[in-house]
């Protein structure tokens, strides 16, 4: 991990991005620090009705991240390197996804008090993949409550991520198409990826493997 202190692994839902943070926390021996949604007693009902629930869910990983936050300001969790499968800013981004007008505002005006600051990574690697994978890879992870996602939502979901990282400037960002990847159990590919972060230069770069 040689000066990476704290490396984020992001991508739209289906990207594979919670199994390659625990690779990688395995890989380097350092701590994983990985959301719960199962611990958000919110979300099966989201998918079930998004407009209903969309503004608890919100809040309920807002509340979960800002604990987050404060731990690692406090120290608790920067003592020693980690790897994680969210960036804070996320949780802003399903926010304007998800909803509407008034809704956000209430949020926006809920997360300045909750989540007044974080801490910026070292480096993100965002995971890319086509709409057609990601339906593929959700589908095959089988879990109840994201097999019948609302027409057009995975769409939107994926549009808003590539929009959010076209514009991320925060920290040095290393953007990875999976589509031809298999970094969760496939040795070569992910030797490949170590490479890439170990000879990364500057803001942005690319990994992208043809067929």
């Amino acid at each position: 991990m040689s000066q990476l202190r704290y490396v984020v692994v992001e991508g739209p839902i289906g990207s594979g991005k919670s199994s390659l943070a625990r690779r990688l926390s395995e890989y380097w021996g350092v701590q994983l620090k990985a959301e719960d949604p199962a611990a958000n007693p919110f979300l099966p009902r989201f998918y079930r009705n998004m407009p209903a629930h969309a503004l608890s869910t919100q809040l309920s990983f807002l509340l979960q991240r800002a604990d987050i936050a404060r731990e690692m300001i406090s120290g608790e969790l920067q003592a020693a390197p980690l790897v994680s499968d969210f960036l804070f800013e996320k949780d802003a981004l399903f926010a304007r996804l998800n909803l509407d007008e008034h809704e956000l505002a209430i949020y926006q005006r809920l997360a300045r008090l909750a989540l007044p600051e974080y801490p910026v990574p070292d480096l993100v690697i965002y995971l890319q993949a086509s709409e057609d994978i990601l339906l593929q890879r959700v589908a095959a992870r089988a879990v109840d409550y994201e097999v019948n996602f609302p027409e057009g939502y995975l769409k939107r979901v994926h549009a808003g991520y590539s929009e959010f990282f076209h514009q991320y400037e925060a920290a040095p960002l290393l953007i990875v198409n999976t589509d031809h990847l298999n970094l969760v159990d496939g040795d070569e590919d992910f030797e490949l990826l170590i490479r890439c972060i170990a000879e990364m230069r500057g803001q942005r770069s690319y990994f992208n493997k043809s067929v």
